[in-house]
């Protein structure tokens, strides 16, 4: 079985989440911290939105922030496609085409341009879930973001 056919059935069972995130040395942006929520999950024939809410909490900081994001994940025979629903599925930004590179793993095809920023990808497939590791490179930023897709424990 395909690593894309293995993510595209995993991807209605996921619901918990979980991410650390840092800034690296050419960082203008202080992203650095860990985060936790959850995922609703709607499955279509050919895509599955997640809906994710939860809280984030900067490194150094006592106070959490919340977060809501929601991400399309498309699904055709050679790649998945990401998008970023934010402001709607009318509005959704398409950050970059997942494409296998190995029995476990998607990687972004090509990286998403967004001003001068770089975002780059790779995903791999785990016991109960997925790691989605991002890359974010420009000017002001220098973010290494990596999320712990799960499904809830038995």
């Amino acid at each position: 079985m395909t690593t894309i056919i293995r993510l595209a059935r995993l991807l209605p069972s996921i619901h918990l989440l979980s991410f650390t995130s840092r800034s690296g040395s050419a960082s203008g942006v202080a992203w650095s911290g860990q985060g936790s929520g959850t995922v609703a999950p709607e499955t279509h024939t050919d895509w599955v939105r997640f809906t994710e809410h939860g809280h984030f909490l900067p490194q150094g900081q006592s106070r959490e922030v919340a977060f809501r994001n929601v991400y399309r994940w498309d699904l055709h025979p050679e790649h998945i496609a990401l998008y970023h629903e934010r402001r709607g599925p009318d509005a959704a930004v398409w950050l970059f085409d997942l494409v296998a590179g190995s029995s476990t793993t998607l990687i972004s095809k090509s990286p998403h341009l967004c001003g001068a920023d770089t975002y780059q990808a790779q995903l791999t497939l785990e016991a109960h879930g997925f790691r989605l590791e991002w890359h974010i490179a420009g000017p002001r930023k220098d973010e290494r973001l990596v999320y712990h897709y799960r499904q809830p424990d038995e």
